[in-house]
């Protein structure tokens, strides 16, 4: 049997908007099991801690559990390719870092890519790094700093938790914008660089605010600038570098990805209950505990963020000549 062709276009329009109902339906019922929320860093950490913060907020809201699930290693690249692969159902979550902007970059041989494989969520905190000194170097300032740095190049040593941290491209992002000539001395961990700074062995380093301040706080160093743009609420009588270093900033941050094609109505609902609760003032209390700053963003402008940082590292791990051995 022959359709007339007004009849025929009715329901090919009809049938083709068919999947686009159960599609809808099971977004806007979402979630309806719990979620996984896969981290690259080791459990107890920061990041361990920040996801669960937010998990247990999540999981208030939506009703479901939201569970955390640490998958270091391959610096941080294990955790990051798990959610490439897992279906795009919103299911399953990145807690995505600086160390991801910055492995953009160092591994050049990634099966994937965070800015085409992962579609941004939304972002969630960022903190700075302090250049942190013993009490016994001679400069107390950071344009003193850099004018000792100028008169003894190749001398100052400075640490990180080792080739490729957040803490080692902070280091030469100051080395590049200062125009100072620094040894960068790695190690396995930030705490050992700690050590050894205390100890006299190397003469500075850029550490997280949180794992410094109890040392800043007890004497023992001497905070010489925060990274980040402005002063932090962690050490507000710290100035930040972008004071003497122009164009300077370099951020701990974290954020949240799904897999790409994740359903926009699913990225929505994460992303708004996720600005809710950097929001309240209990959560926000409890992130300044961790050094950081609440970092509400819409899913395009994380993404916008995402571009430029892996841009901004790529062109330091460049000047810098970093690779991994």
């Amino acid at each position: 049997m022959r359709l007339p062709r007004r009849t025929f276009l009715h329901l090919a329009a009809g049938a083709a908007a068919l999947p686009a109902w159960p599609h809808g339906a099971r977004a806007l019922d979402y979630p309806t099991r719990p979620v996984h929320w896969i981290l690259s860093a080791a459990p107890g950490g920061a990041a361990d801690i920040l996801a669960r913060l937010m998990g247990a907020r999540l999981s208030q809201r939506l009703g479901q559990q939201f569970v955390v699930e640490a998958r270091p290693g391959a610096g941080g690249n294990i955790g990051t390719e798990a959610v490439v692969r897992a279906a795009p159902d919103g299911y399953t979550l990145h807690l995505t870092a600086t160390s991801d902007a910055i492995n953009a970059t160092l591994y050049q041989n990634l099966d994937f890519s965070l800015e085409r494989d992962l579609a941004p969520v939304a972002g969630l905190i960022r903190g700075p790094f302090v250049m942190v000194v013993t009490p016994s170097f001679p400069a107390k300032t950071v344009p003193e700093f850099i004018a000792y740095a100028k008169a003894h190049p190749g001398v100052i040593n400075f640490g990180s938790g080792g080739v490729g941290f957040a803490s080692h491209v902070a280091g030469e992002l100051f080395k590049m914008l200062a125009g100072v000539n620094m040894v960068h001395v790695p190690y396995r961990g930030q705490g050992p660089a700690m050590t050894d700074l205390l100890g006299g062995r190397i003469q500075v380093l850029f550490d997280p605010a949180v794992s410094s301040l109890p040392h800043i706080r007890g004497g023992r160093l001497r905070p010489l600038a925060v990274t980040t743009a402005a002063r932090s609420e962690v050490l507000p009588d710290v100035p930040a570098m972008a004071d003497f270093v122009s164009g300077y900033e370099a951020s701990i941050w974290f954020g949240t990805h799904a897999p790409k094609n994740t359903p926009p109505e699913i990225v929505d609902v994460l992303n708004k209950e996720t600005n809710a609760g950097l929001a309240d003032p209990s959560l926000k209390a409890r992130l300044t505990e961790l050094g950081g700053t609440p970092m509400p963003m819409s899913p395009a402008a994380f993404g916008t963020f995402i571009a430029a940082e892996i841009d901004k590292w790529a062109k330091v791990i460049t000047f810098a000549k970093i690779k991994l051995s």
